[in-house]
Protein backbone atom coordinates (compact mmCIF):
# COMPACT_ATOMS: atom_id res chain seq x y z
CA UNK A 1 0.00 0.00 0.00
CA UNK A 2 2.71 2.52 0.96
CA UNK A 3 4.68 1.70 -2.19
CA UNK A 4 1.55 2.33 -4.26
CA UNK A 5 0.96 5.69 -2.60
CA UNK A 6 4.56 6.74 -3.11
CA UNK A 7 4.39 5.80 -6.80
CA UNK A 8 1.04 7.51 -7.46
CA UNK A 9 1.98 10.38 -9.79
CA UNK A 10 -1.60 11.66 -9.93
CA UNK A 11 -1.73 12.03 -6.15
CA UNK A 12 1.69 13.69 -5.98
CA UNK A 13 0.86 16.09 -8.79
CA UNK A 14 -2.27 17.24 -6.95
CA UNK A 15 -0.54 17.55 -3.57
CA UNK A 16 2.46 19.35 -5.08
CA UNK A 17 0.20 21.86 -6.84
CA UNK A 18 -1.63 22.51 -3.56
CA UNK A 19 1.64 22.98 -1.63
CA UNK A 20 3.15 25.32 -4.22
CA UNK A 21 -0.05 27.41 -4.26
CA UNK A 22 -0.02 27.67 -0.47
CA UNK A 23 3.63 28.79 -0.45
CA UNK A 24 2.96 31.29 -3.25
CA UNK A 25 0.23 32.83 -1.09
CA UNK A 26 2.90 33.80 1.43
CA UNK A 27 4.71 35.81 -1.25
CA UNK A 28 1.64 37.33 -2.90
CA UNK A 29 0.33 38.37 0.50
CA UNK A 30 3.68 39.96 1.34
CA UNK A 31 3.67 41.80 -2.00
CA UNK A 32 0.15 43.11 -1.31
CA UNK A 33 0.55 44.05 2.38
CA UNK A 34 4.28 44.39 2.98
CA UNK A 35 4.00 41.94 5.90
CA UNK A 36 4.88 38.26 6.17
CA UNK A 37 1.75 36.40 7.27
CA UNK A 38 2.46 32.74 7.95
CA UNK A 39 -1.30 32.13 8.26
CA UNK A 40 -1.31 32.28 4.45
CA UNK A 41 0.45 28.89 4.46
CA UNK A 42 -2.65 27.22 5.88
CA UNK A 43 -5.50 29.67 5.41
CA UNK A 44 -8.22 29.80 2.78
CA UNK A 45 -8.46 32.55 0.18
CA UNK A 46 -5.65 34.47 -1.46
CA UNK A 47 -3.60 34.29 -4.65
CA UNK A 48 -3.42 31.73 -6.19
CA UNK A 49 -6.31 29.48 -5.25
CA UNK A 50 -4.85 26.29 -3.79
CA UNK A 51 -8.28 24.66 -4.14
CA UNK A 52 -8.23 25.29 -7.89
CA UNK A 53 -4.59 24.18 -8.17
CA UNK A 54 -5.35 20.94 -6.34
CA UNK A 55 -8.45 19.89 -8.27
CA UNK A 56 -7.20 20.96 -11.70
CA UNK A 57 -3.89 19.16 -11.12
CA UNK A 58 -5.87 16.10 -10.07
CA UNK A 59 -8.15 16.17 -13.12
CA UNK A 60 -5.37 16.92 -15.61
CA UNK A 61 -3.01 14.32 -14.15
CA UNK A 62 -5.81 11.76 -14.42
CA UNK A 63 -6.37 12.84 -18.02
CA UNK A 64 -2.71 12.49 -18.95
CA UNK A 65 -2.24 9.19 -17.14
CA UNK A 66 -5.60 7.43 -17.77
CA UNK A 67 -6.83 9.28 -20.83
CA UNK A 68 -9.03 12.30 -21.32
CA UNK A 69 -11.81 9.96 -22.44
CA UNK A 70 -11.79 8.02 -19.14
CA UNK A 71 -14.54 8.04 -16.55
CA UNK A 72 -11.95 8.99 -13.93
CA UNK A 73 -11.09 12.17 -15.86
CA UNK A 74 -14.78 13.04 -16.24
CA UNK A 75 -15.25 12.73 -12.48
CA UNK A 76 -12.16 14.86 -11.79
CA UNK A 77 -13.21 17.47 -14.34
CA UNK A 78 -16.72 17.85 -12.90
CA UNK A 79 -15.38 17.93 -9.34
CA UNK A 80 -12.87 20.63 -10.32
CA UNK A 81 -15.66 22.72 -11.79
CA UNK A 82 -17.76 22.46 -8.65
CA UNK A 83 -14.85 23.31 -6.35
CA UNK A 84 -13.78 26.31 -8.44
CA UNK A 85 -17.35 27.60 -8.69
CA UNK A 86 -17.73 27.29 -4.93
CA UNK A 87 -14.38 28.97 -4.25
CA UNK A 88 -15.14 31.97 -6.45
CA UNK A 89 -18.86 32.20 -5.86
CA UNK A 90 -20.35 30.95 -2.62
CA UNK A 91 -17.30 31.29 -0.38
CA UNK A 92 -16.37 34.70 -1.80
CA UNK A 93 -19.90 35.95 -1.11
CA UNK A 94 -19.68 34.62 2.45
CA UNK A 95 -16.40 36.51 2.91
CA UNK A 96 -17.99 39.75 1.69
CA UNK A 97 -20.89 39.24 4.09
CA UNK A 98 -18.43 38.65 6.94
CA UNK A 99 -16.72 41.95 6.10
CA UNK A 100 -20.03 43.84 6.30
CA UNK A 101 -20.98 42.11 9.56
CA UNK A 102 -17.58 42.91 11.09
CA UNK A 103 -18.07 46.59 10.24
CA UNK A 104 -21.54 46.53 11.83
CA UNK A 105 -20.16 44.84 14.94
CA UNK A 106 -17.38 47.41 15.17
CA UNK A 107 -19.92 50.23 14.96
CA UNK A 108 -22.12 48.55 17.60
CA UNK A 109 -19.16 48.11 19.97
CA UNK A 110 -18.56 51.86 19.94
CA UNK A 111 -22.04 52.54 21.35
CA UNK A 112 -22.90 49.35 23.25
CA UNK A 113 -21.02 46.82 25.30
CA UNK A 114 -21.11 43.67 23.23
CA UNK A 115 -18.75 40.74 23.08
CA UNK A 116 -15.69 41.02 20.83
CA UNK A 117 -16.42 38.86 17.78
CA UNK A 118 -14.49 38.89 14.51
CA UNK A 119 -15.70 36.82 11.57
CA UNK A 120 -13.22 35.41 9.05
CA UNK A 121 -13.40 37.56 5.91
CA UNK A 122 -10.88 35.85 3.61
CA UNK A 123 -12.89 32.77 2.64
CA UNK A 124 -13.19 32.68 -1.11
CA UNK A 125 -11.35 33.72 -4.24
CA UNK A 126 -11.65 36.24 -7.00
CA UNK A 127 -11.97 34.79 -10.50
CA UNK A 128 -8.34 35.79 -11.18
CA UNK A 129 -7.13 33.83 -8.12
CA UNK A 130 -9.09 30.77 -9.32
CA UNK A 131 -7.70 31.04 -12.86
CA UNK A 132 -4.15 31.42 -11.52
CA UNK A 133 -4.61 28.35 -9.33
CA UNK A 134 -6.07 26.37 -12.22
CA UNK A 135 -3.16 27.28 -14.50
CA UNK A 136 -0.69 26.34 -11.77
CA UNK A 137 -2.46 23.01 -11.28
CA UNK A 138 -2.42 22.25 -15.01
CA UNK A 139 1.28 23.08 -15.23
CA UNK A 140 2.20 20.87 -12.27
CA UNK A 141 0.08 17.99 -13.63
CA UNK A 142 1.81 18.33 -17.01
CA UNK A 143 5.23 18.25 -15.30
CA UNK A 144 4.29 15.08 -13.39
CA UNK A 145 2.23 13.19 -15.97
CA UNK A 146 2.18 15.02 -19.32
Amino acid sequence: MLRGLLANQVLWAALTAWLIAQVLKLFTSYYRTGKIDFQRLVGAGGMPSSHAALVVALAMAIGWSRGFDSVAFAIGFVMAGVVMYDASGVRQAAGKQAKVLNKLLQDLRQHHSIQEIRLKELLGHTPLEVVAGALLGALIAWLFCG
